[in-house]
């Protein structure tokens, strides 16, 4: 899978020595196009909204909306790393979210056990996953569209088309609805995540082999990498991220229903895109995953408080993805042409 493959295009030190300050900007603007695009729209939408955009409601509204989507990226982007896709991030909220509500108000479990067990078939079925890919040998994209498929039928079944509802305790409420320093705690989440695969993928040797296994997972299996451990652990903790994703659904949304769910897959697929875009062009990154998913919410609120309708957020996510893309792919010309 070319797209997703681990060989990263930033400049190196040895490339920027020397050069006047005026190149060594421009050298480093295609890494970072879409850091700059991202504080570009705050700027102007601040500039053009300014009773409505640069404001603290509009802020909370912001993370609140976009900190489940940021968990999914970063979900998809592990198995990324190693050159895999993941699917089941789409689907797999879908029966999650249903059974952390289902497992309190139909089975009568305390939420704490409802959420553990959640947690726990999470990482089952990333294991399922690792194992259809690295033992079945299927192909990553087939084999997790057929798993997240199988979820969703489950959680049609189990729902019966109808919504589950019905009292739950407010500590569950809690663990969406808290504002810590007039912030939602969900981007606290984020951030937490977010730190730690960040010093794990870029400071540990399992991030070391999971970039060497995305590159070239021949030569890693040459260079001792026990490739297959690494990957099924990429889709365990992927799935874990998942189903983490889906109790906070349903704490914020307080009710289950199988019509909810799908619509996360499309803008976390293209976070972790993105994110393999900027920062570091042509390798899958955490802190680029972030920004390809604030830009996406920054850019889809600030076109709909200018009154964009309802088919403006696919839009937006499609077009933000062609300039990526473009941008990344100018970032290789450069380095190709710097390298001859």
């Amino acid at each position: 899978m070319p797209g997703i493959q681990s060989n990263a295009l930033e400049p190196t030190k040895d490339e920027l020595r020397g050069l006047p300050p005026l190149r060594k900007l421009l050298r480093l603007a295609p890494s970072y196009g879409l850091v700059i695009l991202m504080f570009g729209l705050i700027l102007l939408f601040s500039v053009l909204l300014p009773a409505t955009f640069p404001t603290m409601l509009n802020l909370r509204a912001i993370l609140s909306d976009k900190a489940i989507i940021a968990l999914l990226s970063l979900a998809a982007m592990i198995p990324m790393v190693a050159g895999r896709i993941d699917l089941t991030v789409g689907y797999g909220i879908v029966l999650w979210h249903i059974l952390a509500i289902s497992l309190q108000t139909i089975y009568g479990l305390p939420w704490p056990v409802a959420v553990a067990i959640v947690l726990v078939l999470g990482v089952l079925i990333g294991a399922l996953n690792g194992l259809l890919v690295e033992v079945a040998r299927i192909d990553s994209f087939i084999a997790t569209l057929g798993t997240g498929t199988i979820l969703y039928a489950i959680a049609l079944w189990h729902t019966g088309g109808r919504q589950m509802v019905g009292a739950l305790p407010d500590a569950f409420y809690a663990i969406n609805g808290t504002f810590v320093f007039g912030l939602p705690i969900t981007a606290i989440y984020v951030l937490f995540v977010t730190v730690v695969l960040w010093i794990v993928l870029e400071y540990t040797p399992i991030g070391r082999y999971l970039y060497a296994i995305g590159a070239n997972q021949r030569a890693a299996e040459l260079n001792g990498i026990p490739t297959r451990k690494f990957v099924i652990g990429a889709f365990v903790t992927s799935g874990l991220m998942t189903a983490l994703a889906g109790v906070l659904l349903a704490s914020k949304l307080r009710i289950g229903q199988a019509s909810v769910g799908l619509e996360f897959l499309l803008p976390a697929l293209v976070g972790a895109f993105l994110g393999s875009t900027t920062i570091k062009p042509g390798r899958v990154n955490v802190w680029g995953t972030i920004v390809g998913v604030m830009i996406l919410a920054v850019g889809i609120s600030g076109i709909q408080q200018f009154g964009g309708s309802f088919w403006v957020e696919p839009l937006f996510n499609g077009t933000t993805l062609l300039i990526a893309i473009g941008i990344a792919g100018y970032a290789q010309r450069k380095k190709g042409a710097t390298s001859k």
